[in-house]
């Protein structure tokens, strides 16, 4: 059992920053792909960003690919999301999951792996 917490949020000026982390519990870490997922005010939760689980591999929505940094530290059991240059269309609940997996080079854009998820961080970017 995975347990995850996110922490970080809140309210920025556009092309403000922002550092999202979601601290994980349990064993292994590294046994699991960690995923960024957000959801605005009535729209679908979509994908934001994913690490593999040694943290060499990672993937970017489109729209926040050069903006955001995922990254994690497996001793800290700790995924990062750093937000750059944010935009009144990046605020949302942001979300963190885990996806297990036996190959540490994975990753998933979908949400249909993630096995766990934490509660969710708000974030807010004003124009």
């Amino acid at each position: 059992q995975v347990q995850l917490v996110e922490s970080g949020g809140g309210l920025v000026q556009a092309g403000g920053s922002l550092r999202l982390s979601c601290a994980a519990s349990g064993r292994a870490f590294s046994n699991y792909a960690m995923g960024w997922f957000r959801q605005a005010p009535g729209k679908e939760r979509e994908f934001v960003a994913t690490i593999s689980g040694t943290g060499g591999n990672t993937y970017y929505q489109d729209s926040v690919r050069g903006r955001f940094a995922i990254s994690r530290d497996n001793a800290k059991n700790t995924v990062y999301l750093q937000m750059n240059s944010l935009k009144p269309e990046d605020t949302a609940v942001y979300y963190c999951a885990a996806a297990r997996t036996t190959y540490g080079g994975n990753y998933y854009l979908s949400s249909e792996p993630y096995n766990y998820w934490g509660q969710g961080t708000q974030v807010t970017v004003s124009s």
